[in-house]
C-alpha cells in the first residue's frame, strides 16, 4: 500500500509506517518510554529525511503522551507545579533548538548533527541501562540486597537561589533547576524528534531528587506541552511536519501501546531493561556506521 508523503516528497508503504509506529508503540508499553528516541531513527532507516523524520516524531508523540498524562492525572501522580516550570523552561529551549535546527539546515549539516546526537543519546543511555540491569542480575544470584539509593537532589540544585516547596514532590529547591532542566529537554525534542522522556525522567530522580511516585506523570505532562509547543514551531519555522507521515505513526503506535502494556506484566522488569539496551545499542552502532557510508544520492536539494 503506497502512500505519498507530500513534505518528505516521497512514497513510502503505508503498513511498513504503521508497523514502525507498532514497534515503537509496543516498546512504549513495555518499558514506559515515549519511544520518540527510536521513531525518529527507525524512519532515517527506512529512508525519511532526518529533518522530516524528527519533526514529525516529535508530533506522534504529542498524541502517544496525552493518554499517559490523563492516566497518572486519576491517581494524582503528577506535580503540575514542577510540571509548569520545566514546560516554560522547555518551550524556551525549544526556540532555541529551533534556531540551533535553522542554522545547521542552514549550511547543510543538519542531518549529520542529528545522527550524531542520537549516536551520543543512544550510545550513553544504552550503557548505562545495560549495566545497571547486568549489575541488578549479579545481586540477585548473589542473594545480595541491593543498595537503595538515598533521594537527594544534586549539589548544584541545592546552590541555587529562590527556594520554592513542590509539596507532590517532596522538595524545596530554587525553581531554576526545573526550568533549566527544561530548556535543555526542550532543545533536544527540537533537534531530535524526542518527548526527552528518557532524560527527564532520570534526571528527575537523580538531579532533582523528586519522588518517584510522580516523576512519571510530571515527565509525561512536560513531555505532551513541549511537543505541543515543538510541533507548532517547527510548523512555522522548519516546515518539516508531515501530518500523513504522524497519522500513520499514530494508527500504529496507539495499537502497539496496548499489546506492550500486556507484555511488561509477563516479564521480570531487569530482562526487559537487558532487551531494551540491546535494541538502543544496535540503533546506536547503526546510525554511527552511518555515518561513514556513502549514500546512494550524494546530491540533494534543499529549499531555503
Amino acid at each position: 500500500m503506497d502512500v505519498y508523503l507530500p513534505i518528505a516528497n516521497l512514497s513510502v508503504n503505508g503498513l511498513v509506517i504503521v508497523a514502525l509506529g507498532a514497534l515503537t508503540g509496543v516498546l512504549s508499553g513495555l518499558f514506559g518510554v515515549g519511544g520518540g528516541f527510536l521513531t525518529t531513527p527507525l524512519l532515517i532507516f527506512y529512508g525519511v529525511p532526518p529533518t522530516v523524520a524528527a519533526a514529525s516524531a516529535s508530533t506522534q508523540v504529542t498524541g502517544a503522551s496525552v493518554s499517559g498524562v490523563l492516566a497518572h492525572r486519576r491517581r494524582d501522580g503528577v506535580d503540575y507545579r514542577m510540571g509548569a516550570l520545566t514546560v516554560v523552561g522547555g518551550v524556551f529551549g525549544a526556540m532555541i533548538g529551533a534556531l540551533l535546527f535553522r542554522f545547521f539546515q542552514s549550511v547543510g549539516q543538519i542531518d549529520v548533527v542529528i545522527s550524531i546526537l542520537y549516536v551520543i543519546m543512544l550510545g550513553t543511555i544504552g550503557s548505562l541501562m545495560l549495566r545497571e540491569a547486568m549489575d541488578t542480575i549479579r545481586q540477585r544470584q548473589g542473594n545480595a540486597v541491593p543498595r537503595v539509593r538515598k533521594r537527594r537532589h544534586h549539589p548544584l540544585v541545592a546552590a541555587l537561589p529562590f527556594r520554592w516547596r513542590f509539596y507532590r514532590s517532596g522538595l524545596y529547591i530554587s525553581p531554576l533547576a526545573p526550568i533549566i532542566l527544561g530548556a535543555m529537554v526542550g532543545v533536544l525534542t527540537m533537534l531530535m524528534g524526542v518527548g526527552g522522556g528518557f532524560i527527564l525522567v532520570p534526571a528527575m530522580l537523580y538531579i532533582l531528587g523528586m519522588s518517584a511516585s510522580v516523576v512519571v506523570g510530571t515527565s509525561l505532562f512536560n513531555i505532551l506541552f513541549v511537543t505541543m509547543a515543538t510541533t507548532m514551531v517547527h510548523a512555522l519555522t522548519t516546515k518539516a511536519v508531515d501530518l500523513v507521515l504522524v497519522a500513520l505513526l499514530l494508527v500504529g503506535s496507539v495499537t502497539g501501546a496496548q499489546y506492550g502494556t500486556q507484555l511488561a506484566q509477563k516479564a521480570k522488569p531487569e530482562v526487559l531493561r537487558i532487551v531494551l539496551a540491546t535494541i538502543v545499542l544496535l540503533v546506536a552502532a547503526r546510525m554511527f556506521l552511518g555515518l561513514f557510508y556513502q549514500p546512494e544520492e550524494i546530491f540533494t536539494v534543499v529549499g531555503l
